[in-house]
């Protein structure tokens, strides 16, 4: 099956026959990417009386309980519920799921003081699709395949400078996806400056942006122009783990 869309009078298609997952796998056996010290994901067997609901261990059907920090434990998709006093849930917040997406991959750059940042210089130099994609996927360098299961926590992982999400903002980019575990620098004395430039608050409570943290493009996956579909559960909280995938695009003659 083949779907068209058309943005600034261009033409393009997508084969939904075959997909390119960026998300990273839950798994209770895995350890997995981590940040913030959260608990490791688990998934264990109800057990009541002679009932246990796990066929490895005598039981009929697989039955499990799960335990999860969605914004420490692998891919997940948060609004400015995460920042907001206000209730703004993911579930109110992503109606749609399909958008044009822009793949690019970024080397954090170094600063004084030893961290290490995205900044708007890179993304001016690195963004093609201007006014087409309306999220914006950023793949940081060096891309190991260690990044699926990395645990961030304690290591000041790159992040994004405000001016940069600004910029992303005024191109007109709707959802942001990185493989980071945030925009913000992992010790910030609670400011999440970059979260705040973001979802502009406290000056718009729900504006319907989002922010997906904990991605991997592996690196056989171009920077280029796709067509994204970005998948919650119906959470009623600011928060979802998610699976975003993408589809190749073509532009249609």
């Amino acid at each position: 099956m083949t779907v068209s869309f058309e943005r600034n009078g261009k033409k393009y298609a997508a084969a939904l026959d075959k997909f390119l997952d960026i998300s990273l796998e839950l798994n209770p056996e895995k350890w997995g990417a981590n940040a913030f010290y959260a608990p490791a994901f688990q998934a264990e067997p109800v057990v009541h009386g002679n009932f246990i609901g796990s066929t490895k261990k005598g039981g009929a059907v697989n039955f499990l309980n799960l335990k999860l920090n969605p914004h420490g434990n692998g891919t997940h998709t948060e609004c400015v519920g995460h920042i907001a006093q206000e209730a703004v849930t993911i579930n109110d917040t992503l109606r749609t799921f399909h958008f044009p997406a822009e793949l690019i991959s970024v080397y954090p750059e170094k600063q004084d003081n030893g961290d290490r940042v995205v900044t708007k210089l890179q993304l001016e130099q690195a963004i093609r699709y201007r006014g087409v994609a309306e999220a914006l996927i950023v793949r940081t360098l060096p891309n190991d395949s260690d990044k699926k299961n990395r645990n961030y926590s304690g290591t000041n992982p790159p992040y994004f400078d405000v001016s940069a999400i600004e910029f992303i903002l005024d191109q007109g980019f709707k959802h942001l996806l990185i493989d980071l575990p945030s925009v913000d620098r992992e010790e910030d004395e609670g400011k999440l400056a970059s979260h705040k430039a973001f979802w502009n608050y406290p000056n718009e409570i729900s504006n319907g942006r989002t922010i997906t943290e904990l991605i991997f493009a592996n690196n056989e996956i171009k920077d280029d122009l796709y067509l994204l579909l970005l998948q919650i559960g119906p959470f009623e909280i600011d928060v979802s783990p998610s699976k975003p995938v993408l589809f190749e695009v073509n532009e249609e003659k």
